[in-house]
């Protein structure tokens, strides 16, 4: 898969404590238009924010439905997604149902 063409399901931690999931195609870009107050309303105002992980998907609809599965975690499973490869294997565990 090209990554110009790639979409990507990213999760943050905010200053207040809180978590926010989003999908971009570039990341990193996403995470500055946040940092500059353009990114969600969500986001605006809850600095410094930092990125706990993010994952290529194989589509934007594959993403979006990731995104959706990641927000309805418990906050305490979310929080374990900033682990090396712990957003990696719940994505492998999802793949089955995310593309069908």
């Amino acid at each position: 898969m090209d990554s110009a063409t790639a979409w990507f399901v990213y999760v943050l931690h905010c200053g207040d404590g809180t978590l926010y999931t989003g999908v971009a195609r570039d990341v990193a870009k996403r995470l500055e238009a946040h940092r500059a107050g353009r990114g969600a309303k969500y986001t605006r105002g809850r600095g410094p924010l930092s990125l706990l992980g993010s994952c290529q998907c194989s589509c934007h609809s594959h993403a979006l439905r990731l995104e959706r599965a990641i927000k309805a975690l418990p906050r305490a499973h979310k929080a374990s997604l900033q682990h090396p490869d712990a957003l990696a294997a719940f994505v492998a565990r999802l793949a089955p149902q995310a593309e069908s």
